[in-house]
């Protein structure tokens, strides 16, 4: 099976080559990739000046970070989607994508013009597929956010996280915030190492590393608060299996995105959308407790702790940091 961003470089490298001059010609980008300018310095991709690279798909293309089940999420996104139909005037597809990478891939290709990625590959999703953030979901007061906590069994020996030390602890992800990086870098602070102090383990999702800890696989996992939540809601664990050993202040959730090269007026009617979406009564609304609206917010402001944990981690954006390579 051909790699997901060879696959990616080659069908760049035939349909973007006047993506490729116009760029060429860029002064202003930051850390976005070679394909995007950000003349305006707001840290995200620049809408395209020329008219002819503007898209304005028949049917709009939607994915939602695969924290889980993705077959779970097509139905609870269903409402949502059919509200976006109304507004765009578009017919709307559920993409159930597996990983991360295929999320970034598939904006980045063209194939997906709105996306909720999750914290940690958020700033990958715009600096390498051109994604622009413009909400979150949150609360009627305004507020966000969600926590990386630590569990472990409940008759665990483990009682801070500097007992990690030795242990067999599962992190989800490369890219992910709460699953990983936000560990590496918060932890040596707390007296462990990840990978110096205890061999990382990537489970793949904050599900499968919770059902691990409970089943025994691990010893303990970092994991985001919100995933967590909703799985004990589901009777996916007993949360008297686990005890939670420690939980970071607030980050930022799922980022709510659009692809930089879409009609301008249609990225105005998909973001209506989401600033109009009803969640009382809905299964959206069932699913995410304490949320009733999407907020507007900016990568540049909401995703600068975010972009200092990975910088303190020495991330880079490329393919190859996507891949934890």
């Amino acid at each position: 099976m051909t790699p997901i961003f060879t696959r990616a470089a080659t069908a760049l490298g035939i349909l973007s080559v006047s993506a490729f001059a116009a760029a060429a010609e860029c002064a202003d980008r930051g850390a976005l990739d070679d394909l995007y300018c950000d003349a305006n310095g707001d840290l995200v991709a620049d809408t395209p000046t020329d008219p002819a690279e503007l898209n304005n798909p028949d049917t709009l293309v939607f994915a939602y970070t695969p924290v889980e089940d993705p077959a779970v999420y097509a139905d609870i996104w269903a409402p949502f989607i059919a509200h976006m139909e109304d507004v765009t005037g578009k017919d709307v597809q559920f993409f159930a994508v597996q990983s991360n990478s295929a999320e970034v891939e598939a904006m980045r290709s063209g194939r997906l013009h709105v996306a909720g990625f999750s914290t940690g590959p958020t700033p990958f999703a715009v600096n390498l597929a051109g994604a622009v953030p413009f909400a979150i979901m949150g609360a009627d007061d305004g507020q966000f956010g969600y926590k990386l906590q630590v569990f472990t069994q409940a008759d665990s020996e483990i009682k801070e996280v500097k007992d990690l030390a030795g242990r067999r602890v599962a992190h989800t992800s490369p890219t992910s915030n709460s699953g990983n990086q936000a560990p590496r870098a918060l932890f040596p602070s707390l007296g462990v190492e990840p990978d110096k102090d205890y061999e990382v383990t990537y489970s793949g999702s904050h599900d499968q590393s919770m059902l691990g800890v409970v089943a025994g696989d691990y010893d303990a996992a970092p994991v985001a608060s919100e995933v967590v939540e909703r799985m004990a809601e589901r009777g996916l664990y007993d949360p008297k299996d686990v005890r939670m050993v420690w939980e970071s202040d607030p980050f930022p959730t799922t980022s709510f995105t659009v692809a930089h090269n879409l009609d301008p007026e249609l990225s105005e009617k998909i973001k209506e959308a989401f600033f109009t979406f009803e969640f009382s009564g809905t299964k959206l609304g069932e699913e995410f407790a304490g949320v009733s609206k999407f907020i507007p917010i900016t990568y540049k402001d909401q995703w600068a702790v975010i972009r200092q944990i990975q910088s303190s981690n020495g991330v880079e954006y490329t393919p190859q940091g996507l891949a934890g390579k």
